[in-house]
């Protein structure tokens, strides 16, 4: 890469891309088509412990941070938002990129595959995520949603209906990203004992169980009874598939099929990931949610899906931005006035 330009403000940057792990980082990092240095008079806030950094990825000038090492979950989600709101109050729009588990319903047409790529999409009352661990029990077994959070900006609303009609008569440009990234950075390509690499990983390596098949012990599935495997149809191709709809967010790591069915049905909406950190922004930061599917939330999860899932989900959040006009970002209300006037 050149050598790095430096920006002349930091107004210069309206959109903030929040990866909460490093393996996120680094694929998002990999979508730059340019890094910049830290723009000229940027100060950090005397609370802001972030590290940012910067670049750009079309016409949009982009600031990525990562949640603290080892530190995930709302509340770690929502003070790293606050934070960079105070260094950078010019950011208008936010973006949460990285992995997720996948709720897999095939004979619903809900045919999520590890790989895959899933976004927040409002729909009816939800806001496209709902925080699962604010449902209350009510008498007679009966459960109240508390937690459906803000909707993301109508700007990036306007972008998924462009996105998703181009995706109905043209092929996703996501292949191409991930190559671009693998040429760009071959070292993401290679895999080894420690890190599987930033590929797919092999039809065979993507088995769904049904939800009353436990694990055996093991750090893959090797010795897992096949009679509890979903049957599902073979894919021609490893491109992801891209699917909308309402994703659940709560403090728990869900591993565990039973709960995981329990929170769906208690949640009753079209839910298609879990994850753990978008509860604790979207009321503090107007964003939506691109995740990559690494497991499918149950007893059965590991880490081998988590970097390619990490580029996936990069590689879609780069693919949309095109369809972001920077003009229409300028207009949109900066995110630290949205969050005064929710207060």
């Amino acid at each position: 890469m050149a050598s790095r330009n430096s920006l002349d403000s930091p107004d210069s940057y309206a959109v903030a891309w929040i990866a909460a792990l490093p393996i996120e980082r680094a694929a998002a990092e990999a979508m730059f088509d340019e890094e910049h240095a830290p723009p000229t008079g940027f100060t950090r806030h005397q609370i802001d412990a972030n590290r940012y950094t910067w670049g750009r990825m079309g016409e949009h000038n982009i600031v990525i941070v990562s949640l603290a090492a080892g530190d995930y979950g709302t509340t770690s989600a929502a003070s790293t938002a606050s934070s960079l709101l105070a260094s950078l109050p010019s950011i208008r729009v936010g973006l949460l990129v990285g992995i997720g588990g996948g709720i897999a319903r095939p004979d619903d047409d809900r045919d999520i595959r590890l790989g895959d790529i899933v976004v927040s999409q409002p729909d009816g009352t939800a806001g496209g995520v709902c925080q699962y661990d604010l449902i209350k029990a009510k008498p007679g077994n009966r459960r109240e949603r508390k937690g459906f959070l803000g909707r993301p900006p109508t700007v990036l609303l306007n972008a998924l209906a462009s996105i998703q009609a181009d995706h109905e008569r043209k092929d996703s440009k996501v292949p191409y990203f991930l190559q671009q990234m693998l040429e760009k950075y071959p070292k993401m390509g290679k895999r080894s004992k420690t890190s599987p690499g930033y590929t797919h990983q092999g039809f065979d390596k993507d088995r769904l169980f049904k939800a009353s098949s436990g694990h055996v012990s093991g750090s893959d599935c090797r010795g897992c009874d096949a009679a509890g495997d979903v049957q599902r149809d073979p894919r021609d191709t490893t491109d992801p598939d891209i699917h909308y709809g309402t994703i659940v967010s709560g403090n728990t790591l869900v591993k565990d099929a039973a709960a995981r069915d329990r929170i769906i049905a208690d949640v009753g909406e079209d839910c298609i990931c879990f994850e753990m950190e978008a509860a604790g922004l979207m009321n503090h930061f107007p964003c939506l949610v691109i995740r990559g599917i690494c497991d499918y939330a149950d007893s059965h999860k590991n880490d081998r899906w988590q970097r390619y899932a990490s580029a996936t989900a990069a590689a879609y959040t780069k693919e949309l931005l095109a369809y972001v006009p920077v003009a229409e970002v300028q207009e949109t209300k900066k995110a630290l006035e949205m969050l005064q006037s929710v207060e």
